[in-house]
């Protein structure tokens, strides 16, 4: 198999994976309604359906990340993609809610195996300097997803109901882990030993020493071709690392979900003691065990770190403004779902259409500029957003919404083309944990501020000082989304400030040198190997 078909194959169940994946949340929200009725659930119940998913997600993407860079992306891929197809199966026959709730955690469970796969598999297959494409690539398959999800979605619902939702990703996951282990397979195949050079004529076996020959002939051909196989991580998994680290982000995501419903009560505080006793934990034992989960290489680099906050802060701020929006649009202007999400059309159209241009962008401009711009015009939208009233028309909700889309598209590629392309090879599958866990933590505390702001705002002109009151009316809603607006733009402009930050351009390394690759072969050749290259990404 060729580099370059190696390299098409690997992309096409990249951007399959995270569509699955992306596809699975948005239908999910349209169909919570038909199967809380079908199953008589409560509305906690169906809840939990979302939030078991997300606890299990989150919880694990580091510890999958790093079992994809001990023991080959391409597994884990095949192992999370075929999981999710399996239980996507098993949650449209559940009979239950209980077994819906319990196959969700399941999913989450291959869901964080498959999601960190998906770029780990592309850091592994394409050299640094063309990572940008194929990463803007799969940034505008999740933008065309997440816009086509609640249509598709409400479709299925309406016509075989909701069970159908969780169908429809069965048979694309069973033909790209069929995939994946049939391009593992050829990758596993034995390369053709090279033919021995021709011996000049005015040359004898006798003008070798004994030794010379064997040696000679056991080089290539006995070693075989280099390839990147040898960067695989050193030490063992760091499971108490990883327990840690997952008490510490269960802990955190519980907390975030329930501060809206509940209020802080002892159950919230709790959970944020646990968060941040078991985070202060896993720091510690990670700056003394010979081998952490998160390597030193990764966490302390300044670029790889300011890339997370800037994922972390602009997904917050977009799902917390999304969320403020959706209110507003239905309560505040009496629209019904299919017209509010007509107006918010926009910002899906220029996610899909930012995420190409912004690889050319930061080859031109550089990563810096690049995110520093599109951080700003995030945060312009969400400041024109905090403008709207009853009498907003739709091109100006429209062009609210029309900057959020450029600069949420712009950011996801870049700041994520700045992480996979500076982390060593051998910590490819951790740092695209990272990457993921930023990505589901963001939207989580995005939404919980959004609405702890909106509630602690809002009573004063309804009179409700219920901690998680869930409903609002027009006026007080409206009196309290220009404050919330403001922070959720304030928390833009911290990430703004955080792309300072990263490299000015592309060629630069900053602080995340690599250092040299097992085997004399370093990132920079992996568009020069054979066929071999396919060990890496096993």
């Amino acid at each position: 198999m060729t580099t370059r078909r190696l390299q098409r194959l690997v992309l096409t169940g990249s951007v399959t994976g995270a569509v699955i994946v992306a596809l699975d949340g948005t239908v999910l929200t349209v169909a919570q309604p038909a199967l809380q009725r079908d199953l008589h659930a409560s509305f906690g119940q169906v809840q939990w359906t979302s939030t078991g998913y997300l606890i299990a997600v989150a919880s694990l993407l580091v510890f999958a990340g790093r079992l994809g860079d001990r023991y080959g992306h391409q597994q884990l891929f095949a192992l999370g993609i075929l999981g999710f197809g399996a239980t996507s199966a098993a949650i449209g026959l559940a009979p239950g809610v209980g077994w819906v709730i319990a196959l969700r955690v399941a999913q989450g469970i291959f869901g964080a195996l498959l999601q960190p796969a998906t770029l780990g598999m592309l850091r592994a297959t394409y050299p640094p300097d063309r990572l940008g494409m194929p990463l803007a690539l799969r940034t505008s398959a999740i933008g065309l997803a997440a816009a086509a999800g609640p249509v598709l979605g409400g479709a299925l619902v309406a016509h075989w109901g909701w069970r159908a939702v969780f169908f429809l990703n069965v048979v694309p996951a069973c033909l790209m882990g069929g995939l994946a282990l049939v391009v593992r397979r050829a990758a596993l195949a034995p390369a053709p030993a090279p033919a021995p050079a021709p011996i000049p004529p005015s040359a004898s076996a006798s003008s070798f020493a004994p030794g010379e020959a064997s040696a000679g002939g056991a080089g290539p051909t006995a070693a075989g071709p280099t390839t990147t196989g040898g960067a695989r991580p050193a030490g063992g998994l760091d499971l108490p690392g990883a327990c840690l680290l997952a008490l510490a982000l269960v802990s955190l995501v519980h907390t975030l979900v329930a501060l809206p419903e509940t209020g802080w009560t002892v159950v919230t505080a709790l959970g944020g003691v646990a968060a941040a006793f078991a985070c202060g934990a896993f720091i510690r034992h990670e700056r003394r065990t010979a081998s952490p989960l998160v390597p030193l290489s990764v966490v302390g680099s300044t670029t790889i770190a300011s890339a997370l906050a800037v994922l972390l802060s602009a997904s917050a701020a977009l799902f917390g403004t999304l969320f403020v929006s959706t209110y507003f649009l239905q309560d505040v202007l009496a629209l019904d779902p299919l017209e509010s999400g007509l107006r918010v059309l926009p910002l899906a159209v220029l996610m899909v259409l930012s995420a190409p241009a912004s690889a050319v962008l930061q080859r031109r401009y550089g990563p810096r500029r690049t995110t520093v711009t599109a951080m700003t015009l995030l945060t312009l939208g969400i400041l024109a957003l905090s403008q709207l009233d009853r009498n907003s028309t739709a091109p100006a909700i429209g062009a609210g919404f029309l900057l959020l889309g450029a600069g949420f598209g712009t950011v996801m590629v870049t700041a994520t083309a700045v992480i996979v392309r500076h982390v060593p090879t051998a910590h490819a599958g951790v740092a695209g944990g990272l990457q993921q866990t930023a990505m589901n933590i963001g939207p989580t505390l995005g939404v919980a501020t959004a609405t702890v702001l909106v509630t602690l705002t809002a009573p004063a002109t309804t009179g409700d000082h219920s901690p998680g009151a869930p409903h609002w009316t027009a006026e007080a809603f409206l009196s309290a989304m220009g404050p919330t607006l403001l922070t959720l733009a304030a928390v833009a402009a911290t990430g703004a400030m955080a792309a300072v930050k990263l490299p000015r351009s592309t060629t630069a390394d900053g602080d995340s040198r690599q250092p040299p690759a097992v085997g004399g072969v370093r990132d920079r050749d992996l568009s020069e190997v054979s066929e071999a290259t396919c060990h890496d990404v096993r």
